[in-house]
């Protein structure tokens, strides 16, 4: 993984308190970016297929009500460990 964006916001959720993801105001706010070039980012890094492609599955972004929450997923922590040796 080379993508500084992407190795920032998966040590965030990381380092996020407790198993209820984070919301994304809030990691936007954390890594000073719009929600807007957040979104592009996460879709590239969850199972979402762009181009036909499946990505990586690294998060997850499920909206519950008006929320938007942006969850790690077990590959994304795997990515990161990895990363960090």
């Amino acid at each position: 993984m080379t993508d500084t964006l992407a190795a920032a916001i998966l040590r965030a959720l990381a380092a996020a308190p407790g198993e209820g993801g984070v919301s994304l105001p809030r990691l936007g706010k954390q890594l000073g970016q719009g929600a807007s070039v957040l979104m592009r980012q996460l879709t590239l890094m969850g199972d979402a297929a762009v181009g036909g492609v499946a990505g990586p599955g690294w998060v997850r972004v499920v909206q519950l009500e008006d929320r938007w929450l942006v969850h790690l997923t077990d590959a994304g922590r795997a990515v990161l460990e990895d990363t960090q040796r």
